[in-house]
């Protein structure tokens, strides 16, 4: 295998992980109004991914310094066509971080209400960006023979790309749902429970759509195989969690959002962004890529550290991996 294939996979890897971690906890956030129903609820379901939320971001930043390092050309024209919608996505998650330590600093109850809105917001805007980021990536933007975005920001939002934004928001959403199904208990599960089985009646319509639109626009046999195997998952663990196996229908939708982002990056393959105006200004594996040489030292790096990151953060999930409730939440 070629270094700028073996790396394009591992950027796919790394985006993967980050949408299906960073989405559960996305998702606890966007329900954070439709679940709590007072102080003490909204205190669980944050504290539910409170140890792990920003060991999920790092996620995001690995990939980001993975495409820069080895795809300078893609992560330049990524970002820079892209910077309006990444900048909002940067200030949303600077909102929603700082709302996670500001929440519990003042006991009004208007303080906390202004920081939960930062949650819940700050959580719902990056969900739908990247899918509008992610679906422009598989539809292709305008490219210059250059190498330059020569779109604008309206160039970016069309039925596809939007279809993207709402798929992704669900998906979270539903994610989110069974993963609090999964780590509460009492009151806040039975409603996370039929909260998700209400979610995936719009989820499953909606990803299947997309995955649909996805192969008419580009299709190889890797990528039917991965939309088929997405869809199956997210059916399963729909279906689990109307038995109430919480484990198994977290994931199912674990496994979903991660087979639809691999089915984009699969789709694209060989491409790792496709202009829709010239030709000559796709970026490909080849021309976007860095040195032999430099791909070379990354490859060593990451060989050394990626398996002590992994271990890090799967203690981590260890734990804490018990449910909590109501009960564990002292009131103030």
């Amino acid at each position: 295998m070629e270094l700028s294939t073996f790396w394009f996979l591992l950027i796919a890897v790394l985006f993967t992980g980050y949408f299906i971690l960073e989405g559960f906890d996305f998702g606890v956030g966007i329900l954070l109004p439709a679940l709590g129903r007072d102080d003490r609820e909204r205190r669980v379901l944050i504290n539910t991914i409170g140890p792990v939320w920003d060991g999920n971001e790092v996620w995001l930043i690995t990939a980001a310094g993975a495409m820069f390092a080895a795809f300078p050309e893609w992560y330049a024209t990524l970002f820079s066509g892209f910077y309006l919608p990444l900048l909002l996505i940067l200030i949303a998650l600077i909102f929603r971080n700082v709302a996670f330590e500001y929440r519990h600093k003042r006991p009004d109850a208007a303080w906390k209400a202004r920081w939960d809105t930062a949650i819940t917001v700050g959580s719902a805007v990056p969900a739908v960006a990247w899918g509008i980021i992610l679906a422009n990536i598989v539809h292709g933007v305008p490219l210059s023979a250059d190498h330059e975005y020569t779109g604008d920001l309206l160039a970016a939002l069309h039925p596809y790309t939007l279809l993207g934004g709402a798929t992704f928001l669900a998906l979270f959403a539903t994610h989110g749902a069974l993963f609090l199904a999964l780590k509460t208990t009492g009151d806040v599960r039975e409603r996370a429970n039929q909260l998700a089985g209400r979610l995936g009646m719009v989820t499953f319509p909606l990803t299947a759509i997309f995955l649909a639109w996805t192969l008419n626009i580009r299709q190889n046999t890797a990528a039917v195989a991965l939309t088929l195997l997405a869809i199956l998952a997210l059916v399963a663990g729909l279906a689990a969690n109307r038995v109430r196996r919480e484990g198994w229908a977290f994931t199912g939708t674990t496994a979903a959002t991660g087979l639809l982002v691999a089915t984009a990056f699969t789709a694209i393959f060989p491409d790792v962004l496709p202009s829709t105006t010239d030709p000559a200004g796709t970026l490909t594996t080849t021309n976007a890529a860095a040195s032999g040489y430099t791909l070379g030292i990354l490859t060593w790096i990451a060989a050394l550290c990626t398996p002590v990151v992994l271990a890090y953060q799967g203690w981590t999930y260890w734990v804490f991996r018990r449910r909590i409730g109501v009960a564990n939440i002292p009131a103030e």
